[in-house]
């Protein structure tokens, strides 16, 4: 019997190169990966349903959950985490010292509805009280003119978005002090180019957040893989099928990272980073399943709901295939 061909939109992982490599293979499932960066594959997907699987924007796909039909399922596997205290960058004459400095001013943000500054307008309220509506958004290109939201958005009017200019780039503005700071996930060119003229915010980001992460137990998930719907109710099965192959590509990954052999990435002390990480974060540190992660999807869609992106506060298990949430035990 022939298998299901499907493609899969992602980018080229380490946690998920056995899927590209073909290693691994997803029970009954042809699977064509497309490896593509990350804009690439959220642009084509959610605006024309390209691919049959693709990794996406969380916030994105938060966002899509509000439409009717809804056009997505997704399920509970996260390609991408990242602690965001390292990407609020200022302008180093903004006058902008500590986080608070941030109320009142000039903010870039790619999109509104990126999932990067969802968490990073989250945190800064939750935890340095920087409220949401407390200064303006200035959307647009970060490196090139032109970029606009994925998804057209219906914001409450005390969140301030505006567009910057056709002609604009958020990197070249930041240099020059057009805006005051820039929440992105992308390092901008101004940072690495600007002679000091753009600097974090947060310079000793990885003990920042280290203490968050030990204050909140939360890794943020910036990602995660949805199944485009028409594909998913036409074969339920898909969505297990595609979590477990996930799951034991990142398994072998688990792997590789603790191989002592030979380094099987270019950092020379792998294995000591690996040893600090388990002791600070535990050994399942990229957790993928719904358990481990409620709490931390709970807190990103309270987030999305207060920034005027959701038009109703989601349960977290409203994200996912209901076949993913649960596995059989013998």
């Amino acid at each position: 019997m022939s298998k299901l061909k499907l493609t899969f939109g992602c980018w080229n992982y380490d946690r998920t190169r056995a899927l590209m490599d073909g290693s691994v293979q997803p029970d009954g499932i042809d699977l064509n990966y497309l490896n593509m960066p990350v804009e690439e594959t959220f642009f084509r997907m959610l605006r024309h349903k390209e691919f049959d699987v693709a990794e996406m924007s969380l916030s994105s796909y938060s966002v899509s959950m509000s439409r009717d039909p809804k056009p997505f399922v997704a399920i509970p596997v996260f390609p991408s985490r990242f602690f965001r205290h390292s990407c609020i960058y200022v302008n180093a004459k903004s006058g902008i010292r500590e986080a608070k400095d941030l109320i009142g001013k000039k903010i870039g943000n790619p999109e509104y509805q990126m999932t990067a500054p969802v968490w990073i307008r989250g945190i800064l309220s939750d935890h340095y009280g920087v409220p949401v509506d407390s200064v303006t958004y200035y959307t647009g290109g970060e490196e090139e003119p032109g970029r606009s939201e994925k998804i057209k958005l219906d914001l409450p009017p005390n969140i301030k978005v505006e567009s910057i200019g056709p002609d604009q780039t958020l990197a070249q503005m930041l240099l020059d002090g057009e805006i005051d700071a820039l929440y992105t996930a992308r390092m901008p060119s101004s940072f690495l180019n600007g002679g000091g003229k753009v600097k974090r915010l947060f310079e000793d980001y990885e003990q920042v957040e280290r203490n968050y992460f030990k204050e909140t137990k939360m890794f943020p998930i910036m990602h995660t893989v949805a199944i485009r719907r028409d594909v998913y109710e036409a074969n339920r099965w898909v969505a297990r099928s595609m979590m477990k192959a996930l799951e034991e590509s990142q398994r072998r990954t688990y792997e590789d990272l603790y191989e002592t052999a030979a380094l099987k990435a270019m950092l020379p002390w792998l294995t000591s980073h690996v040893e600090q990480v388990k002791r600070e974060m535990g050994e399942d540190f990229w957790p993928y399943g719904f358990e481990k992660n409620e709490q931390t999807l709970r807190t990103f869609l309270r987030y999305h709901f207060e920034q005027g992106l959701s038009k109703r506060l989601l349960e977290p298990s409203e994200l996912f295939a209901p076949e993913s949430l649960e596995a059989f035990k013998i």
